[in-house]
């Protein structure tokens, strides 16, 4: 596929999860897709292992968005960098189990690469700074420095 077609779909994938719209997202994404988030070591496969990565985060931040920086894209890939923002209402699930709502505002910055093939999300690597989350949810005390 061509490069406006992949810019096209990895928008449409941001404005679906801004939208909360998933009947939408599960358009864009192949059954067989396979998916890394990658400070978290988690990894998940197909139209339902999508659907549980974003629902995981949309119901963390139900006021959660994309605000998207960069999209770059080529004949096979699309590269996206964004700030994820939101207030943290609802629990969130990390490699340590549940964290329960702290109400506080997150604004991370994201980095995703995903592979397009045939208007589709082949696969994806969500990369984010976990330890600005963490410190920005009051989870992670801020390094001293002496």
């Amino acid at each position: 596929m061509s490069a406006e077609i992949n810019l096209k779909v990895a928008r449409e994938l941001y404005d679906a999860f801004n939208k909360k719209d998933f009947s939408q997202s599960q358009k864009l994404i192949a059954s067989s897709a396979q998916f890394r988030v990658v400070p978290y070591n988690m990894e998940s496969s197909g139209v339902e292992g999508y659907l549980q990565i974003v629902q995981g985060w949309a119901n963390a931040f139900p006021d959660g968005y994309c605000d998207v920086q960069n999209i770059y894209a080529g004949e096979d890939w699309a590269v996206c960098e964004f700030i994820g923002k939101g207030a943290h209402t609802g629990p969130l699930m990390s490699p340590s189990g549940q964290i329960m709502p702290t109400g506080k505002k997150v604004e991370v910055p994201f980095c995703e690469v995903m592979k397009i093939k045939d208007g589709k999300v082949v696969s994806l690597n969500s990369y984010f700074d976990s330890a600005t989350m963490m410190h920005q949810l009051g989870i992670l005390d801020e390094v001293k420095h002496h």
